[in-house]
């Protein structure tokens, strides 16, 4: 996997201006997650539906310490103890360079809160690779407590079929050899210029890899065995790789990752080509609601976009100005109906199997 100290790689490098993003603050802060997305889209550093889906589907807010909340949909940084969390506009450059599309395999180096890791499962679908390495213990388990929360209460998790991330704890350094390659390899540290070839050859042919490169969010195309095609985005500033730490004489740990494809049960295949069946049903063509703002007060629209995003229709959108109602001179929408979840919950099937099809859901 790794390239012989007497391999030459050719490697093509395309000068651009880049932006410069040092900790964030490239757009005005939103009154929730809705409106920091549209402050994104307006600075074009969201470009793509599929992004723009993608993190309108997980209010940024949610991967915040409770006390914290209130500084969720500023453009900035933020970082309490060992929990870490780039700016907006960082994820936003960061989704668009990786191109990502359903069934690809993504490693995440740094994977933090598991707040990218989830956004990019929302787009690789069920039968992608999300895998996740992390330096400290107690941020996995921080990202499996925000990652359950999502599964279990979001309203846009039946939207999507989802590739659940998994999160390994270890040194991003000391990646087992036999391990990967991967379509899409973002990594959350700085890198230096002599990690660059190791970081590269986590790639498959045609892979991409994004990461800070001396103070430069760098895009790397593997384009072959040994030729990379190499961008320069925005310039920033992130913390360094934290370098393995060896008793002398002592001999590395290697991190090993999860299988690359693991053999999916019967039951779980069922479960997820009767959901998509369901979903036929319930969906109709045309636009589909975006999603409700966190402070409810905005219900927008989304374009369907590839097999992957699946939305709950919102009953034929209820003629646009009807649907409104004024109580206490606030203006209130009524929340979208979940179809497919009531779908499910018809079928004449043992309550038990209802709840698997639902993924144990609790609401």
């Amino acid at each position: 996997m790794f390239m012989g100290e007497n391999e030459k790689s050719a490697s093509l490098t395309t000068s651009t201006e880049t932006k410069s993003v040092r900790m964030g603050g490239a757009v005005s802060a939103g009154e929730d997650n809705d409106e920091l997305i549209d402050n994104l889209k307006e600075a074009q550093y969201i470009r793509s539906d599929l992004v723009e889906q993608a993190f309108r589907a997980i209010d940024r807010a949610d991967y915040y310490l409770e006390e914290f909340r209130d500084s969720a949909y500023k453009d900035l940084a933020w970082r309490h103890g060992n929990i870490h969390l780039s700016a907006p506009c960082i994820y936003s450059e960061v989704m668009e360079a990786l191109d990502l599309q359903p069934g690809l395999s993504f490693l995440n180096l740094g994977s933090g809160t598991g707040y990218l890791s989830t956004m990019v499962g929302l787009i690789l679908g069920p039968f992608g690779v999300n895998h996740g390495v992390e330096l400290h213990q107690d941020v996995i388990e921080y990202a499996y407590q925000k990652l359950e929360f999502f599964i279990k209460t979001s309203d846009s998790f039946d939207r999507f079929e989802f590739c659940e991330p998994c999160f390994v704890m270890g040194n991003c350094l000391e990646i087992a050899p036999e391990s990967g390659p991967y379509d899409r390899v973002y990594c959350g540290a700085g890198v230096q210029r002599e990690q660059e070839d190791y970081m590269k050859n986590l790639l498959k042919v045609e892979g991409i890899l994004v990461l800070p490169l001396e103070e430069k969010l760098t895009k790397i195309t593997r384009t072959g065995y040994n030729s990379w095609e190499t961008k320069n985005i925005i310039a920033v500033s992130f913390a360094p790789l934290v370098l393995p730490k060896h008793r002398d004489n002592s001999k590395p740990k290697a991190v090993p990752l999860p299988t690359m494809f693991e053999v999916r049960t019967l039951q779980d295949l069922a479960r997820i080509f009767i959901r998509l069946t369901l979903k036929k049903t319930v969906v109709g063509p045309g636009p589909l609601p975006r999603g409700l703002a966190h402070n409810g007060e905005r219900l927008r629209q989304a374009q369907h976009c590839g097999s992957t995003l699946l939305s709950n229709r919102y009953e034929e959108e209820q003629e646009e100005e009807g649907e409104e109602s004024r109580e206490g001179g606030a203006l209130l929408h009524e929340a979208p109906v979940n179809l497919l979840r009531e779908r499910i919950l018809s079928l004449p099937l043992p309550e038990p199997l209802k709840m698997y099809m639902l993924h144990y859901r609790e609401k």
